[in-house]
């Protein structure tokens, strides 16, 4: 089962059909790319999956079941978290605390670990369970303060800058910093689905190449990518799949490797050069 699968989608701006029977789907552990000019339709799916938009027809399946029409609060306790386009932060607040917006859903929860039966001092929380062989199991319960905690050091292991800066401002940030910024706070709610909307947008190529550098390795680590944006070379040497939109229509997908070997589509949807 795909973690999600999105079935003949159709968006609507009043009279304007914005996305017309869209389908693709994103495998656990991929990084996934929506690719298209401006007008393409590739915005408005992310903020359709993340609730912002309304469904006029078909289904967003996550993990079998379908989210579309949820609210947006609805769809980040699922563990759909986004990075928006324009970023969207919270200049008058410093960097952490717009990191800690990001963490306001996460909840505690138990972890079973295995211990050998003559373990000592084991934690007050801890419920052994399952005795035999010379292991025990043990629940241990991770506080929210816990998880908070190890997000944060996450985000700053990613973003070191971010770390040194979290003091500042948001509005003192470069756009680079900011657009790690924004990354990081979705990061902080632990997504099992991350949505990247135009991370590289306005960003210097060196920054870009950064920042997409960073994305791979959060994937590599099993958070799950769908990355919509314009700049289509820069994704597709990060991407395991991917759409090429025009005009609310995916007009072409696959891997990387096979969109880049034909040349029409180069000349197409891909600027014409490589």
């Amino acid at each position: 089962m795909a973690l999600l699968e999105v079935n003949n989608l159709v968006v609507k701006y009043g009279p304007i059909t914005a996305v017309k029977g869209v389908s693709l789907k994103v495998e656990k552990g991929q990084i996934v790319a929506i690719l298209g000019a401006n007008g393409a339709g590739k915005s408005t799916i992310i903020r359709t999956i993340c609730g912002v938009n309304k469904v006029a027809e078909g289904t967003i399946m996550l993990e079998g079941k379908n989210i579309a029409n949820q609210a947006p609060y609805t769809v980040n306790k699922h563990g759909v978290l986004t990075s928006p386009e324009g970023r969207l932060l919270f200049r008058d607040l410093t960097v952490e605390e717009n990191l800690m917006t990001g963490a306001y859903s996460l909840k505690g929860y138990k972890v079973l670990e295995e211990k050998t039966q003559n373990v000592e001092n084991l934690p007050k929380e801890a419920t052994k369970t399952d005795a035999g062989d010379g292991i025990i199991k043990v629940w241990r319960k991770i506080s929210r303060a816990e998880r908070v905690k190890e997000n944060l050091a996450r985000v700053y292991s990613y973003f070191p800058i971010l770390k040194e800066r979290n003091k500042q401002k948001a509005s003192t940030l470069s756009g680079g910093e900011q657009q790690m910024l924004a990354i990081g706070r979705a990061l902080m709610g632990a997504p099992k689905l991350l949505l990247l909307d135009e991370p590289s947008l306005g960003l210097a190529p060196l920054i870009i190449k950064d920042i997409f550098d960073i994305i791979k390795a959060i994937a590599r680590e099993g958070t799950t990518v769908l990355i919509v944006e314009q700049n289509a070379f820069q994704t597709l040497k990060i991407a395991d799949y991917a759409y090429l939109m025009e005009l609310g229509t995916v007009k072409a997908e696959g891997k990387p490797e096979v969109l880049l070997a034909d040349s029409n589509l180069i000349a197409a949807y891909l600027g014409g050069q490589k």
